[in-house]
């Protein structure tokens, strides 16, 4: 048994709801005892929404990773830290300046310039674009 009171136009009514069915109750209100139908709600189906399946990322591992490079002639200029390599600026054969940038690495979501500590010319480049590289990777190789 429920017990509630309710105000209606200004009106309270004490109502207790004595006994509860499928489509019907039986309750008092202020003494006076009555007994309800409702029709039952039209069930609703849940809605059906299709959601595309999303196959897992591969694992890092599994990330091409540029290959630690072989015994080199020259000077190495090395990833100071793990990233993806975004854009090779320089080509083999090139002449480069010490600050020239050459290669883009995103590492931790920002770009970072790779630059030549030195004056020289590129004897070979060890990545390519979209490689991801692990600290202190070789990129390039000055003459």
């Amino acid at each position: 048994m429920k017990e509630y009171t309710y105000k209606i136009n200004g009106e309270q009514y004490n109502v207790t709801i004595n006994e509860v069915a499928e489509t019907t109750a039986k309750v008092t209100v202020n003494g006076n005892e009555y007994e309800g139908e409702w029709e039952k709600p039209e069930e609703k189906k849940p809605a059906v929404v299709a959601k595309p399946v999303v196959k897992p990322a591969a694992p890092a591992a599994a990330a091409p990773t540029a290959a630690p490079a072989a015994p080199v002639n020259g000077h190495a200029i090395k990833t100071p830290l793990p990233g993806v390599i975004i854009d090779v600026k320089v080509n083999v054969g090139d002449t480069v300046t010490k600050g020239q940038t050459v290669v883009l690495l995103e590492a931790m979501k920002m770009e970072n310039n790779i630059n030549s500590d030195r004056d020289g010319k590129v004897a070979s480049i060890s990545v390519s674009k979209g490689d991801t590289v692990a600290d202190g990777a070789v990129l390039v190789v000055l003459e």
